[in-house]
């Protein structure tokens, strides 16, 4: 959670930036995420170092014997312009290199420049992120979280950061095992990729690989073999996106999360030289595919994969997404998407045939409907999660209404209490379970000839039975009665009020 006091430090130092004339938010965001990234390089490095010690669990170092002066806590304590010029020179460098056995980092940070030129500037940015709780992981997502939303709008072309705690249940509904090849078409940052990781991480690990620092808890991933472990730093992880500063904040969070060769890409996936430049990507290439695809923006229809466009003739990029994902799992995978409500209700041509698409020629698994509020302060559109597996055969789908997420609805996001998503995956594993009769709950199964005839209609309020109970009020007399005694009241105390000022 970002307390006042961390909302202040961090408002402080994108002050320092603007003064010191960078002045592009996005800059901004990018050098404030290389220097974080230094400095939890070297808190990775320190804690696997610990953890070596304590379970003599082996790991690639990221700093040689030689390159010790690179890490944060040596270079920290140089003065100023000594630092400036060991960053520019020796640790910015270094990030091109420092993912070790051929991993790509370097192709993302290719054209990445050092914008920070004063040293008094890297000082004060230095001080202040050595005073953010870094160390925590929650607390470094929510930070970064807070970067993100001082840019207050989503992207141009409708991109924004998907909620940790939406991933997490995602992720959690898809049971993602070491064995997986796992792709992301519009891969951001990362988040979908590194929830995977995390949830291997946490179900693949003894309890001796559990380990506690402070208010957060790490896992080794101990019970993973060789083989799982060299698949997931180097084959498991694949995504595209078309944004590079986001390709690389996404190929340092995924290092810092032991995938040092992830496999991702520039790349516009609606596009057709995504067939020329990845033909082993674009077909039946995943078992498991999670996204949250841009919801807006403009494309060039001329440019628009020719391949997609025969199976909807449309330009909305939620619904060429669903055919792009469809066409890159293998018979079998799965995927959890992320689509604007106006997916499930639309009654254009277009959307009708993708959802006829899913529930007639594959699986459709589950349709979990997120409250307006999930994707603030970037956009406040409903939104939905869709489940479903490519192939197969649709029976009963699976419908959850998400009406709290675990933080207030509105721009600030803060923790409250009310959280239906652990709920959301208590009756998703216990979905055979269920009477399919009964929709007055959060959570019901519909059969797939009612949502046929239904004109394949998949908003959850279509389905939902609401429980009306009928309201009593007293008799118009009884009311007025009551209003007559407090208007005689306020009259005797005025009276008395009156005579005490007399």
């Amino acid at each position: 959670m970002i307390t006042g006091e961390l909302k202040i430090r961090i408002d402080k130092l994108w002050t320092e930036f603007w003064t010191g004339g960078i002045t592009n938010p996005l800059t901004v965001i990018e050098q404030i995420t290389f220097l974080m990234f230094a400095r939890l390089l070297d808190i990775t490095e320190t804690r696997n170092e610990r953890r070596a010690q304590k379970t003599g669990y082996e790991f690639r170092r990221m700093f040689s014997d030689e390159q010790q002066q690179l890490r944060w806590q040596h270079f920290r304590h140089l003065p100023a312009q000594n630092m400036l010029e060991t960053l520019r020179d020796g640790v910015f460098p270094h990030f091109k290199v420092v993912s070790i056995d051929g991993a790509r980092f370097g192709e993302f940070m290719k054209d990445a420049q050092f914008m920070i030129q004063k040293p008094g500037l890297l000082v004060s940015a230095v001080e202040m992120i050595e005073a953010l709780p870094l160390d925590q992981t929650d607390t470094k997502g929510d930070l970064y979280e807070y970067l993100l939303s001082k840019l207050t709008t989503a992207g141009i072309q409708g991109q924004f950061r998907t909620p940790r705690h939406i991933i997490r249940l995602m992720v959690d509904m898809l049971e993602p095992t070491p064995k997986m090849v796992v792709g992301d078409p519009s891969c951001g940052t990362g988040g979908f990729l590194v929830g995977i990781v995390e949830y291997l991480l946490r179900h693949n690990s003894s309890p001796a690989g559990v380990l506690k620092e402070g208010n957060a808890t790490f896992y080794a991933g101990d019970l993973l073999t060789d083989g799982d472990w060299r698949h997931i730093r180097s084959g498991m992880f694949h995504g595209f996106d078309f944004d590079s500063t986001m390709l690389r904040i996404a190929a340092m969070n995924l290092l810092l999360h032991g995938v040092e060769s992830p496999d991702i890409h520039y790349q516009d996936t609606m596009s057709g030289s995504f067939d020329e430049r990845f033909p082993e990507a674009v077909q039946e290439r995943f078992d498991l595919i999670l996204a949250n695809p841009p919801f807006k923006g403009s494309l060039d229809e001329e440019d628009v994969n020719s391949a997609l466009l025969r199976k909807v003739k449309t330009k909305k990029t939620e619904l060429l997404f669903i055919v792009l994902i469809l066409r890159m799992l293998k018979t079998g995978g799965r995927s959890a998407t992320i689509v604007p409500d106006g997916v499930l209700f639309n009654s254009s041509g277009a959307h009708t045939a993708v959802r006829k698409l899913l529930v007639d020629d594959n699986q459709l698994e589950a349709v979990i409907s997120l409250p307006s509020g999930a994707f603030k302060p970037y956009a406040g559109v409903s939104t939905a999660v869709l489940l479903f597996t490519k192939g197969g055969k649709t029976n009963d789908v699976f419908f959850y209404d998400v009406q709290a997420d675990g933080f207030s609805l509105d721009d600030k996001r803060e923790p409250v209490q009310q959280n239906d998503l652990p709920d959301c995956l208590e009756q998703w594993r216990n979905r055979d379970a269920r009477k399919a009769t009964d929709r007055t709950g959060k959570a019901f199964l519909i059969p797939v000839q009612e949502i046929r005839q239904a004109q394949y209609d998949l908003s959850i309020t279509r389905y939902k039975q609401a429980i009306y109970e009928e309201a009593t009020y007293d008799p118009p007399r009884a009311i007025l009665d009551r209003m007559q005694s407090l208007n005689d009241a306020i009259g005797g105390e005025l009276a008395d009020l009156g005579r005490m000022l007399e």
